[in-house]
């Protein structure tokens, strides 16, 4: 007997949940014994952190690239996510001869602390209860997800990253790490990214929060233990946040006015044009793969981020005396993470007498430009890596 479509997407959100906890790949536990301490202020004891790796850690582990990835991503950047059966979200980017070379380098990508593909977040069991942390969870910042990074690089028994690079909040990341762990990194690659939130983002992201919990299903949080799930309310929280990574541009080139399966309008509140069908599957995709609990809780945590606030108000003691090498990337057409605030960041590190190249790439495909095909990005990303290699001592890869 064929699969229906309700079947099919009940098999996805099964095997979903089972990653909370026990995801496909590698797990790195942390006991009682070693607690990471929140900005919440509180102890999260004990937790776990899913990861992968690719490539081979070199004998004097001088090769290690750590990948941060942006909200609703996940571990799985260069190999099939577990949940979709779909490519690594970054594949296009990372593997033998790519900029990012796995014959060269040791690639390490962890899911976020509050995430859902097995590192602790509200979907993880809290093993006081028994049951699904939901909101008893402690808020989680950006800092907090580096902290638990460190926490694992260092269990790799690695003291010194040869580079950190990131889109969107995983250039978040990796501007924290830059800051936080000086000299812990030999480089580091924010791309599309911000040093702290912007109003109109955290805005946005208030939208898709309050979707998810304006809908029945959400039930305080607590949906996962009563058996049910907000798929609408998350649904429409990843349908708004999807335009914000497109642009006019990108949209009108893929969509225009057309309309979907048909020659005239309906006169009715259907799909009738093509972009509304692509932002219904968008939403519908997304709700069978992610917890509505998790995007509650990273979306927060890009909110809370701001650098400069830790140091004063001043974005460039953040970075003083760092020894890293920086190559911050945005794109003209991100309105989400506009240039403004890159060549902030840029503005900072120069400042602080950091060594910083900066490029700003023309295309119209919006803040998710960094994740597709976009060959200046490519070829900025492995000049940069290869320069930074050759000052790191490392051997040379090959040529593209």
């Amino acid at each position: 007997m064929s699969m229906t479509r309700a079947d099919l997407s009940t098999n996805v959100q099964d095997a979903a949940r089972r990653q909370a906890d026990e995801p496909d790949g590698l797990i790195a536990r942390f006991g009682a014994d070693e607690p990471l301490m929140l900005d919440a202020g509180v102890a999260l004891s004990p937790f776990q952190i899913g990861y992968q790796t690719y490539g081979t850690l070199n004998a004097d582990k001088s090769n290690a690239v750590l990948v941060c990835h942006a909200l609703t991503g996940d571990q799985h950047v260069a190999s099939a996510n577990p949940v979709t059966g779909k490519p690594g979200w970054w594949e296009i980017m990372i593997g033998p001869g790519r900029p990012i070379d796995t014959d060269r380098y040791f690639v390490i990508c962890s899911n976020v602390l509050g995430g859902c593909m097995g590192t602790t977040g509200p979907a993880s069991i809290d093993p006081a209860t028994g049951e699904p942390f939901g909101l008893t969870l402690p808020l989680i910042t950006i800092p907090d997800m580096v902290r638990a990074q460190w926490m694992l690089v260092r269990r790799l028994g690695i003291e010194s990253l040869f580079c950190a690079i990131g889109g969107s909040m995983g250039g978040m990341q990796v501007l924290q790490w830059a800051s936080e762990y000086k000299d812990m990194v030999f480089s580091a690659l924010p791309i599309a990214t911000a040093a702290r939130h912007s109003a109109q983002n955290i805005a946005f992201h208030e939208v898709g929060r309050q979707a998810i919990m304006a809908d029945p299903q959400w039930r305080g949080g607590r949906y996962l233990g009563e058996n049910t799930r907000p798929s609408a309310g998350l649904a429409v929280a990843r349908m708004a946040a999807h335009i914000t990574y497109l642009s006019d541009m990108a949209l009108h080139r893929k969509f225009g006015r057309r309309f979907q399966d048909r020659d005239a309008p309906t006169f009715s509140f259907d799909a009738d044009f093509q972009v509304e069908s692509y932002l219904r599957y968008q939403g519908e995709a997304f709700v069978e793969r992610f917890d509505a609990n998790s995007y509650l809780y990273v979306t927060r945590a890009m909110d809370y981020f701001d650098i400069a606030e830790e140091h004063g108000g001043s974005l460039a003691k953040a970075f003083s005396g760092t020894k890293t090498r920086f190559c911050v990337v945005s794109f003209t057409s991100d309105w989400l993470f506009p240039t403004a605030g890159s060549r902030q960041v840029v503005h900072a590190l120069n400042a602080s007498g950091a060594s910083v190249s900066f490029a700003e790439i023309t295309s119209d495909k919006g803040h998710d430009a960094f994740l597709l095909d976009e060959p200046e990005l490519f070829a900025i990303c492995r000049g940069f890596l290869d320069a930074a290699a050759r000052a790191r001592g490392l051997p040379a890869g090959a040529q593209p």
